[in-house]
């Protein structure tokens, strides 16, 4: 079985995931409201989206605000990040959850009748997978989408130099310390730093120079292709067709 599988099925590595470092990460906000005013500037009438890696759908949701009545396919790995995410998009009717691991290519059969799609966007996922396979999704979804649709990566990308690394790492260890504060858990800074680096997870991440995969996508084909939001490790990133 995929390790990946394994890690992301069980339930309270999943909650742990939502409550803690998805919680934590600096900037969410600012991240998705830099996708929203992307799809904005694309002058899209978004349709139908896919959102790959949807982890709890907060993605989707802040789309779903705007295009209520769009076509969504939401797909991950894992059974109870679904869960979560169908708990978050209850209001909305034309919703398709999909349990799948798209580090294989059988994926796409999963998805080939709610094709093409105006959007597709996918949030601090896809570095999980190899670099070989990051570049074969980004070709996939470009198959997918229709003219001058558009794809958007929320993603962690791999820092150039180790110092550019620790530096990051003191942000989220503050970021996450802060959030546990504001919950009132009695928590120490070095005990959120000791959780830092020896998340269950940490083994699983294959980080890529945001500027690699910006011209990978330039090479697929896609145009106004950017890092469109960047601070250290996390980067907004993608293009259209």
């Amino acid at each position: 079985m995929n390790k990946d599988i394994q890690l992301w099925e069980t339930r309270e590595i999943a909650a742990k995931y939502l409550s803690g470092v998805r919680g934590a990460i600096p900037l969410a906000a600012e991240q998705i409201e830099v996708m929203l005013m992307l799809v904005k500037g694309a002058k899209i009438n978004v349709n139908s989206f896919l959102d790959i890696g949807c982890g709890d759908g907060v993605l989707a949701a802040a789309i779903l605000e705007h295009f209520p009545n769009a076509k969504t396919v939401l797909l991950d790995i894992s059974e109870p990040m679904i869960e979560s995410a169908k708990e978050k998009l209850s209001i909305y009717n034309n919703t398709d959850f999909i349990v799948c691991d798209y580090g294989r290519k059988d994926w796409l059969n999963r998805v080939s009748n709610s094709t093409p799609f105006d959007l597709i966007v996918s949030g601090f996922s896809i570095h999980h997978q190899p670099d070989v396979r990051k570049h074969e999704l980004y070709e996939e979804f470009f198959n997918m989408l229709n003219v001058n649709g558009l794809f958007i990566n929320i993603e962690q990308v791999l820092s150039p130099t180790k110092w550019i690394e620790s530096i990051f790492d003191e942000l989220f260890i503050d970021s996450l310390y802060k959030m546990h504060l504001k919950q009132g858990n009695s928590i120490s800074r070095d005990e959120v730093a000791e959780f830092w680096f020896n998340r269950p997870d940490i083994n699983d991440n294959i980080l890529a120079l945001v500027e690699t995969q910006c011209q990978w996508l330039r090479q697929i084909g896609y145009r106004d292709v950017d890092c469109y939001f960047k601070i250290l490790e996390l980067a907004v990133f993608g293009g259209r067709k």
